[in-house]
């Protein structure tokens, strides 16, 4: 069974108003972070443990599942005795097995994965961010991967065009104009990667960014393949994808969320 690694160490500058005083990862959404979303998003597809490379503010990923356990729990506190008895009567937690990482303050995105070999070993494993939700069927991806027999896979979208697209003459003449649709888009990596254990062997340290050298190695050499997904995908850079995202847990219509409360 393949680990999940989650990216969950940068600073989230972008969502200051939020990430001053959490990591970006731990911004909640509907009462919950936006870390437990995505992590709900896998374990509905059966995958259950979880490797979360951890970095800025990371003692609060640690105490949030510190004391998870006690909080989705029905305890009676019994002090009649003179001491501190706490008697669980039924809970409601997941069946996970989370590690947490210290993977350094300032380490870039390809040494924070660099400094979890340890965890991972020699088998291949998935890889996110931890500030994106998405539809995607996990298990799907996984047999693409398999499929193809290459050292990484990442999910695309297509990024929407924000603006009305122009048809502009040689003369600077604007012979048509329109509005803006998907199929304007350019696709983009989405993260939901699956990885071979040979990965590593492409990122040299602390100062890597997994997204520069390492993924364009990999696309030189012919290992890098896309899966193209054409459904629901939202990251939550800003104030105002986070306020999008509530909205959508708030009226129902939250796409990635295909678990039952």
């Amino acid at each position: 069974m393949y680990v999940l690694v989650l990216l969950a160490g940068g600073l989230g500058t972008r969502i200051s108003e939020e990430s001053q005083f959490k990591p970006k990862p731990m911004v909640e959404i509907g009462g919950k972070p936006i870390l437990w979303h995505i992590m709900k998003e896998y374990s509905f597809y059966g995958y259950n443990e979880f490797i979360v490379c951890a970095g800025y503010k990371q003692h609060v990923i640690k105490e949030w599942f510190a004391d998870y356990f006690l909080h989705n729990s029905d305890v009676t506190f019994d002090f009649t005795n003179g001491c501190n008895d706490m008697i669980i009567h039924d809970q409601h937690c997941e069946p996970w097995k989370v590690t947490v990482v210290d993977t350094g303050l300032n380490t870039m995105t390809g040494g924070r994965i660099k400094r979890i070999q340890p965890y991972i070993g020699n088998v291949p494993f998935m890889m996110t961010y931890g500030d994106g939700v998405c539809d995607i069927d996990i298990r799907k991806l996984v047999e693409f991967h398999k499929s193809h027999g290459k050292i990484a896979t990442l999910t695309t979208v297509l990024l929407e065009q924000q603006k009305g697209v122009l048809n502009i003459d040689y003369d600077n003449t604007v012979r048509a104009f329109r509005e803006k649709s998907h199929c304007d888009g350019a696709p983009i990596n989405a993260g939901y990667m699956v990885l071979n254990p040979e990965i590593f062997d492409y990122i040299e340290g602390d100062n890597t960014i997994f997204e520069r050298d390492p993924m364009e190695r990999l696309a030189s050499s012919g290992e890098l393949m896309s899966y193209k997904h054409n459904g629901f995908w939202q990251c939550m850079d800003t104030k105002r994808e986070m306020e999008k995202l509530e909205i959508m847990l708030s009226n129902g219509t939250a796409q990635w969320k295909k678990w039952q409360d």
